[in-house]
């Protein structure tokens, strides 16, 4: 496995990293066992960073990655999203990344992770009641005492971004990036590599569309039954694209979701393809993704099969995209 560098002369961690989110929530039920060996199977592939969230599961997930990293720890490069606040049943009540509510979140964070420090702590989402400079400043805090070692955003577009920069130096800016979601080049990768900001990139197979996802086998707890992208005709136009890059998977000896995870690869190594695996197959199919080396001229057919303005539905329902600095910027 390829290490890549952080940031600007930031840690070394693995070429992609390992996304934890579905192992806990959002996809319906998860194989816990299955879960902990796909998490060993990466660290046996070189995999080092591994991506998770203190609200996947309500800290489910943070307990699943404490429970395969036992006893490996020094291994693994350890991200974690904060601030999304939920209620007992997993509603969504809003962001809070006022100093306190971080600290606090950061405190039962060790403890769920048993580890005394987070390699690289971040908010889920801009919090709108909080200024970002009082949100940095205060992870700033936490790196001076130890308890963080690198500080990242998540969708926040480029004025958030050099704000936050201002006070602490970013590391990474986590942002879904694929082949079906390319806002990002307008502005926010140009401003990112600037700064010398990495990305990690999520969705890269766009929730599963690009690795050719039956909408027949999406269950009622999995939130892609009510993404615009899974709807009607919407679903139809997309999978005409995935059936135009399958095309050009079977020419390589690939398969679309492999195509689609060299592409996002393809863009620089400060570009992190952050790999959703809930399974051991899954995993070893979107690292070999990452053997394929595409010509210029494959890029440009991978292109032009899936034309980002081609895409049909947004990548979030209306309530959530609503939260998305990023967005927000991109359409002015």
């Amino acid at each position: 496995m390829e290490l890549v560098t952080l940031g600007r002369g930031g840690p070394q961690v693995s070429r992609a990293g390992l996304g934890c989110m579905g192992m806990s929530d959002f996809y319906g039920a998860a194989d816990e066992q299955e879960s902990v060996v796909t998490i060993h199977a990466a660290l046996a592939a070189g995999v080092t960073l591994f991506d998770t969230g203190d609200f996947y599961g309500m800290g489910h997930n943070e307990l699943l990655l404490r429970r395969a990293l036992e006893g490996k720890r020094d291994r693994a490069f350890i991200q974690v999203k904060f601030g999304a606040q939920r209620a007992p049943d997993g509603s969504w009540l809003g962001f809070d990344t006022r100093p306190a509510a971080l600290k606090t979140a950061l405190a039962y964070t060790l403890r769920r992770l048993g580890t005394e420090y987070i390699d690289l702590y971040q908010p889920a989402r801009l919090d709108p009641a909080v200024p970002i400079e009082d949100t940095i400043g205060a992870l700033a805090d936490c790196v001076k005492k130890g308890w963080v070692r690198h500080i990242g955003l998540s969708e926040v577009g480029v004025e958030t971004l050099r704000r936050a920069h201002a006070v602490h130096p970013i590391a990474q800016l986590q942002i879904e990036y694929s082949l079906m979601s390319r806002s990002i080049e307008r502005e926010i990768l140009p401003a990112a590599r600037e700064l010398g900001i990495s990305i990690a990139a999520y969705g890269v197979l766009s929730r599963g569309l690009l690795g050719g996802k039956d909408a027949r086998q999406i269950g009622k707890t999995d939130f892609r039954a009510h993404a615009p992208r899974f709807q009607g005709a919407n679903l139809a136009k997309n999978q005409a694209l995935v059936e135009a890059l399958r095309v050009i998977a079977v020419e390589k000896g690939a398969t679309p979701a492999q195509l689609a995870v060299a592409w996002v690869a393809s863009r620089g190594t400060d570009v992190i393809p952050l790999l959703g695996a809930r399974t051991r197959a899954q995993l070893a199919s979107s690292l070999g993704g990452l053997e394929l080396q595409l010509t210029p001229q494959e890029l440009l057919r991978i292109e032009q099969a899936v034309p980002a303005a081609a895409v049909a539905g947004e990548r979030y329902a209306a309530p959530q995209m609503r939260t998305l600095d990023s967005e927000r910027a991109a359409r002015g």
